[in-house]
């Protein structure tokens, strides 16, 4: 079976600020490292941006792609199934407003029609190897955000 294995993680300073992201794409031996940021964004913005980043990365179709994240904003859409009540509800949430981040969220979904995508939620800080080095790559894309 071919699969690839994705961390991704987001990071700002300040909420909004400035922010970055950071991917590592894995497959069998090889190891693909991918960040960049924003001037001006958020937290959920930069945790979105890096599973899009990662899943544009990927050069193949029809494979299974396991994206692990520590944000409980992408992994709850998913396994609570937040995104058909936005879609059926023409992108407004449970209070009528406009979904937050729907540019990125749509972009994401049609990205995700490629590839047998799944969603697994992560323990962010918490010593998962992989996890700490998309932290790191978040957090030194920041640094380039002030320049």
């Amino acid at each position: 079976m071919k699969e690839i294995i994705i961390y991704t993680d987001g990071a700002c300073s300040g909420n909004p600020g400035p922010g970055g992201w950071g991917a590592v794409l894995l497959y069998g031996d090889r190891i693909k490292e991918l960040s960049g940021g924003e001037k001006a964004t958020t937290n959920q913005r930069m945790e979105l941006t890096a599973v899009i980043e990662a899943l544009k990365a990927l050069k193949v179709s029809d494979w299974d792609v396991v994206v692990y994240s520590d944000s409980s904003y992408i992994v709850n859409a998913f396994r609570q199934d937040w995104i058909s009540k936005w879609k059926k509800n023409g992108w407004k949430n449970s209070k009528k407003e406009d979904v937050a981040n729907q540019d990125l969220w749509k972009a994401l979904l049609n990205l995700m029609e490629k590839n047998r995508i799944k969603i697994e939620k992560v323990k962010g800080h918490s010593g998962v190897h992989w996890n700490e080095r998309c932290d790191q790559l978040a957090r030194e894309a920041i640094k380039c955000q002030d320049k």
